[in-house]
């Protein structure tokens, strides 16, 4: 039996050697759509677990579709168990996106159940996708899980503020993402985009995650871009499935306005 080696994640690669990662939001469980966008050139495609009833045979599908045109899947996990977050993974998912975080004390145990020893006690199978279907010798596969799948964690509320720099140091953490909405929505001030505490939070977060060695990653839209990479953040995710698809549904059903 030849030896294998987990894949690599196509994003790392990018981040590590410098440069920014494309990333698009699916809501949708059809692996057709990752396919679409896949072959559009993302170098990641985010799907979601915490607000969308994608299950884990949808997610497994996704990942597929994907790994196909060598592109990497995030998955947001719903808060729960380890098992929540490790299945995923598990799946060959190249990382996943941890919402809420609230506290050093909340980042950390998500890094003791996400990552292998040293850094931490995930439970260990290497019976799945990840792990070659246990054609990756154990230890080899505990190291390269460590060093090519991302665990990012969601920085959307104020109250781990105050930690900021101490979750962006931990070991095992790759990314802080800033979520705008939910953040707007902590300060009281929902859908002020421009408000001076979301603005002064976004450059604190990428400040935090490149002082600590971290990438920082952050929604955007295709005009903002350029200003986000000027503030740090190398990891954007631009665009999403049904937002697409209904705007390309409406400009279609307003060619019908006033015709009887």
């Amino acid at each position: 039996m030849s030896k294998l080696e987990m894949r690599p994640s196509r994003t790392l690669a990018k981040l590590r050697s410098g440069g920014v990662a494309s990333c698009f939001k699916l809501n949708l469980a059809d692996a057709r759509a990752a396919e679409i966008a896949a072959m559009a050139g993302f170098d990641c495609l985010w799907t979601d677990r915490e607000h969308v009833p994608n299950d884990l045979s949808a997610v497994e599908k996704i990942i597929w579709a994907a790994k196909a045109h060598n592109a990497d899947v995030i998955v947001r996990v719903p808060r729960g168990s380890y098992s929540d977050y490790i299945r995923p993974l598990e799946l060959d998912a190249a990382g996943i996106m941890v919402p809420h975080i609230m506290s050093l004390a909340d980042a950390q145990n998500v890094v003791r159940m996400t990552r292998f020893h040293p850094v931490g006690r995930r439970p260990v199978d290497g019976g799945n996708a990840d792990g070659a279907y246990c054609r990756i010798g154990f230890t080899d596969y505990l190291q390269q899980a460590n060093a090519q799948r991302m665990v990012i964690v969601q920085i959307e509320d104020p109250e781990p503020l105050d930690d900021l720099d101490a979750i962006a140091a931990l070991d095992g953490i790759d990314m802080l993402f800033f979520g705008p909405g939910d953040f707007s929505h902590g300060i009281g001030a929902p859908g002020e985009w421009t408000h001076p505490k979301l603005l002064e939070t976004r450059r604190r977060v990428a400040e935090a995650a490149l002082a600590h060695g971290k990438f920082a990653g952050t929604v955007a839209g295709p005009d903002q871009i350029d200003e986000l990479v000027d503030m740090g953040y190398r990891f954007l995710s631009v665009g999403a499935d049904v937002v697409g698809l209904s705007q390309y549904c409406t400009s279609i059903t307003d060619a019908f306005a006033n015709k009887g």
